[in-house]
């Protein structure tokens, strides 16, 4: 299971990077959504333990702020800057149930 949370992280961003960058493939945009936020949850569900919980939301909080910044930027191109929010659609599914996780964990302990 660990190899294929692995592979799902790697096709994640090679997705996210391929279909931003070829604007011919905006018209599957919908179903590149919904594959990486799946692929993000796998991603959450299957690599991170509950000692990497806090590394891995520093490590989302610091990709979606630079995308964001990233992909207001116009002189990079709307290939490029799709790619960045590609990258955000990716990421934020695993931060948000990594996140609610974690604030379970911390509920219930007490």
């Amino acid at each position: 299971m660990e190899k294929f949370g692995r592979w799902a992280f790697i096709v994640g961003v090679v997705l996210a990077v391929v279909f931003g960058l070829l604007p011919q493939l905006f018209i599957y945009q919908f179903y590149v959504n919904w594959t990486l936020v799946l692929l993000g949850l796998v991603v959450a569900i299957l690599n991170i333990t509950p000692e990497e919980r806090m590394f891995f939301l520093i490590a989302v909080m610091a990709i979606i702020l630079v995308t964001t910044v990233l992909s207001q930027v116009p002189s990079l191109g709307q290939p490029l800057q799709q790619a960045f929010e590609n990258i955000k659609v990716f990421v934020s599914p695993a931060g948000l149930l990594v996140a609610l996780k974690l604030i379970w964990d911390l509920a219930s302990s007490k």
